[in-house]
């Protein structure tokens, strides 16, 4: 299975929905199309989306720290929302959720950053 990536800009928030596997195939082309929305599009936070990805590997892992860096040397925040139960378990266990914060849904994520 692929991945599907689904960007949406909202006001200064980015919005990324995936779905299928993250993995090393498939995480350099996530990793150049968030650099490009973040570095052009005027954004501040990021909100990813995990609901629907089945699969991650240490490469989405190192997509996701990286995002991370870059949105937080831009003064943000990266939230994760909806994050299924296997995805769930890798972050657990890398110890991203010490840095990265977790909401239950894609609503509420973008409502405490500030866009409803």
């Amino acid at each position: 299975m692929s991945l599907t990536i689904d960007l949406l800009k909202k006001d200064s928030v980015l919005l990324v929905r995936l779905e299928g596997e993250l993995d090393h195939h498939s995480a350099a082309k996530l990793r150049a199309d968030v650099e490009r929305e973040i570095e052009t599009g005027h954004i501040k936070h990021l909100v990813l989306n995990l609901e629907h990805l089945s699969f991650m590997d240490s490469s989405g892992l190192g997509v996701i720290l990286g995002r991370y860096k870059q949105i937080r040397a831009n003064g943000g925040e990266m939230v994760v929302c909806a994050i299924s139960p296997a995805v769930r378990r890798l972050f657990e266990m890398s110890g991203l959720f010490k840095i990265v914060r977790l909401e239950a849904n894609e609503q509420f994520a973008l409502e405490t950053l500030g866009v409803a």
